[in-house]
């Protein structure tokens, strides 16, 4: 309590000058992956991954263990992340590209967002590439800065062409610098900024045998590394080196902003956040999957003198938290009435886990709008605490991923998969992955790894952390965890209640939210 007042009391008396710059960078798909997450005691991919970037800021500032997207899809995480709410109170930001029916009132209409508080207090706000919102939300388009191009976004594909990769990768690393610097032209003297860089390249599609060719990540070095719901193949291992490639060059990019906020004497009052907007797309019980693979991700945390080096954070956070921190930091509150909190008291020196929460709500609804013939979504909530993960499938009749390939065709070929995303199983991205798996789903070997990727859900699972951390154990109906259950169940229900869950009268199934067949 001490800490949270002193804290308080700072905030209540910085003036606009002292207030600091925030800097945002904010990946697509991208889990929890940095070398600063290397655990020698369990291994996995970030046993291979090289991110300086992010281990810098971890270095400098906090590193989140257990960090946790709203809804492990693109446009209701980025509107949890920019308003600090639950996704299902986002009305047309609750879903993937915004999906409104007639004339009902939007309750994202009369959202603020973060970025304009921070505007209307002085800030010099704006983004790079995808935003994937209404872009009222951070003050209008005059605010996207991309006028050095964004070949960030199509990272791989730009650089596996190139006569001279090593040129190539540092001409869209200048790119990034220039966009950055495009961005800082436009405010005034002493003005503080709000900066977020949004690159797409780790979301699907990617150049296959990139991440050894381009980042020399042999995949063989992932062998034994990957969670074990996954097939340990050499498909899955070069697909998912490929992805840990992108990743790399997200966190070159991150490098290249960091570098040019320190030439320009910025570093010491800038606020700096590293984090990405759900988990591994194109795998199974990655993007779309309220479990650990789909829905936590990197996060990484600076601000000299104001949160303590190498501060290491265990509890569970969720992103709904990072817009609550970043006003507060201004000395500001947000205007719409967020589910989260100021992550700043147990990040300063003498803070702790235990002036947190201690837990992230996590759903979804529709991801691709025609992954079920029905068009309906797939609704689930979850809650994850620091030893349990309780989630529940309000509709366990509906496919989790989507339909499986028509049985009156043929079998699509392992192109199709993975290229076309609709050839099967929609909320899961076309990938060399799914393909392996979808082309051999009747072998004996692979039928285990089905009910993790695609098969029918129960209405409920538990999974104990301490001894299952792969979540692959369903304890729902285990009479020795009756009490645990009823427990999360309880707490997770009250919050859906507390905050008018649509889902509850089932509104996501039918208009405003979406128009069934």
């Amino acid at each position: 309590m001490k800490t949270l007042f002193l804290f308080a009391l700072l905030t209540l008396h910085l003036g606009a000058a002292e207030r600091p710059n925030i800097l945002l960078l904010f990946a697509d798909d991208l889990g929890r992956y940095a070398s600063a997450y290397a655990d020698p005691q369990h291994p996995s991919p970030n046993d291979v991954i090289r991110t300086p970037a992010f281990d810098r800021i971890a270095a400098s500032g906090a590193r989140f263990d257990n960090a946790f997207v709203s809804a492990p899809s693109c446009t209701p995480s980025r509107g949890s992340l920019y308003t600090g709410r639950h996704f299902f109170r986002n009305g047309s930001a609750s879903q993937l590209h915004n999906p409104w029916q007639g004339d009902a009132p939007d309750p994202f209409a009369t959202v603020t967002g973060m970025p304009n508080t921070l505007a209307a207090a002085g800030y010099h706000i704006g983004w790079s590439h995808k935003w994937h919102l209404r872009e009222s939300l951070i003050g209008g388009k005059s605010n996207e800065y991309s006028p050095r191009g964004g070949r960030i976004n199509q990272f791989s594909q730009v650089v596996s062409k190139a006569p001279d990769p090593a040129a190539a990768k540092a001409a869209i690393l200048d790119e990034v610098r220039g966009n950055f610097r495009a961005f800082l032209a436009k405010r005034k003297e002493g003005q503080p900024f709000f900066y977020s860089f949004n690159p797409t390249n780790t979301h699907r599609k990617w150049i296959r045998g990139s991440g050894k060719a381009l980042w020399g990540l042999d995949p063989e070095r992932l062998k034994g590394k990957l969670p074990p719901f996954l097939p340990d193949n050499p498909v899955f291992r070069e697909d998912f080196a490929d992805y840990l490639g992108e990743a790399m060059a997200f966190d070159a990019a991150c490098g290249v902003i960091l570098d040019e906020l320190e030439a320009l004497g910025e570093s010491s009052n800038t606020l700096v956040c590293i984090s990405g907007d759900h988990g591994a797309p194109g795998f199974p019980r990655g993007k779309c999957n309220v479990h650990d693979f789909g829905s936590r991700v990197l996060l990484g945390m600076s601000w000299p003198g104001r949160i303590a080096a190498g501060r290491v954070v265990g509890a569970p956070v969720s992103l709904v938290d990072i817009a609550p921190t970043f006003l507060a930091a201004a000395g500001l509150e947000s205007k719409d009435e967020p589910n989260g909190e100021s992550l700043l008291p147990a990040l300063a020196a003498g803070g702790s886990d235990a002036a947190l929460r201690g837990w992230a709500l996590i759903g979804r609804e529709v991801h691709v709008r025609g992954a079920r013939d029905t068009q309906l979504p797939y609704p689930v909530r979850a809650l994850r605490t620091a030893d349990f993960l309780y989630v529940r499938n309000f509709k366990p009749d509906r496919t989790p991923m989507g339909d499986p390939p028509d049985p009156a065709r043929d079998m699509p070929n392992f192109n199709k998969l993975a290229n076309d995303t609709y050839a099967a199983y929609a909320d899961i991205d076309a990938s060399p992955a799914k393909a392996w798996l979808v082309r051999h789903r009747d072998e004996p070997d692979v039928k285990p790894f089905l009910a993790f990727a695609w098969e029918k859900r129960p209405a409920e699972e538990l999974y104990d952390l301490r001894t299952d951390p792969f979540q692959m154990h369903n304890l729902a109906g285990d009479n020795d965890h009756q009490g645990k259950l009823s427990e999360l169940a309880g707490r997770l229900m009250r919050e859906l209640n507390e905050n008018h869950d649509p889902r509850l009268q089932d509104d996501f199934d039918r208009a405003p939210y979406l128009a069934p067949k």
